[in-house]
């Protein structure tokens, strides 16, 4: 079901881009690097600039920005531990990348917030980095590959998603075309089994590199689950924020925080809502609704930026 109604598909994209939200920035950034890389890969190329016998076709934009296996690469380029899971190879695996991280990244924002949306990302990102470098210095089967070998793609952050989603509500049921509905938590289990038995493949790395993005999503969600927020004690993406008292009318009183009784039943109104007006556009359309039901949908999308 298109969540943002039955109109044009491309006044949904149009819409979906426009909002100021983690997840169309996420799935930009990915579409802009990519863009990028080709471009600028095609240009040297045609010129012959910046490409070596053993770098496979792959120019030196992308071997600085893909992360390496080898630690000494990776001291000298420690960026690329963020930047590696910004690049894809081509366009199909940007494609198959961005449309998991759509579908899954969906479902994860209605139960957490697009701040845990970003920071799993990249964590998971990095997890898989981690999985990689160390698989690629443990193994014996990857001597011969280590000093050139290098990991890109969005798929460990999107893997870590997935399984954090999946998680978090394994009962949550998704409709697969040609499948049917079909659980969420079966769906994560399929795509684990499948970068497993796929190892052995000619893209070794990049499974390893899945399953360390996998492992940090479900570490993550057992955490909240355990009334415990990791990314608390990382604290890398947070904050300081100035406290403000904001003071009546009559200057003689501050006004109090919600108690945690006002602010569930205020959050839960708000829920409520937010389900009428999702029924309403999922019925006729988000051209149905009125200029108030939109401003409050966007206004929800955006309160935990």
């Amino acid at each position: 079901m298109n969540p943002y109604g039955q109109n044009n598909f491309f006044d949904s994209v149009r819409y979906f881009f426009e909002q100021k939200s983690m997840l169309p920035r996420l799935i930009l950034a990915n579409i802009l690097v990519f863009v990028f890389i080709q471009l600028s890969g095609l240009v040297l190329w045609l010129f012959q600039i910046g490409y070596a016998p053993e770098s496979e076709g792959i120019s030196f934009i992308t071997q600085w920005l893909a992360v390496p296996s080898y630690p000494g690469s990776l001291i000298e380029r420690p960026w690329s531990l963020i930047t590696y899971m910004f690049l894809h190879q081509d366009f199909f695996h940007i494609l198959f990348n961005m449309m998991v991280l759509y579908s899954g990244g969906t479902i994860f924002l209605q139960y957490l917030s697009e701040k845990q949306l970003f920071q799993t990302y990249i964590i998971g990102g990095i997890f898989g980095a981690l999985f990689f470098i160390l698989a690629f210095n443990f193994f014996p089967v990857f001597e011969k590959a280590n000093p050139n070998a290098i990991a890109l793609g969005a798929s460990a952050s999107v893997l870590a998603i997935m399984i954090a989603i999946a998680t978090y509500v394994p009962q949550y049921t998704v409709h697969l075309i040609f499948i049917g509905p079909v659980r969420l938590k079966y769906l994560a289990l399929i795509f684990l089994v499948l970068d497993v038995f796929s190892i052995r493949s000619s893209n070794p790395g990049g499974h390893i590199a899945h399953l360390g993005g996998a492992l940090w999503g479900f570490v993550y969600i057992l955490s909240l689950k355990n009334k415990f927020d990791i990314y608390s004690v990382f604290n890398v993406f947070k904050r300081k924020k100035l406290k403000v008292s904001y003071k009546s009318q009559d200057f003689g009183k501050t006004e109090r925080p919600l108690t945690d009784e006002a602010y569930n039943a205020q959050k839960n109104e708000y829920a409520a809502k937010v389900d009428e007006i999702l029924d309403k556009i999922s019925k006729s359309g988000y051209n149905s609704l009125t200029s108030k039901e939109k401003e409050f949908l966007f206004r929800m999308s955006n309160r935990n930026k």
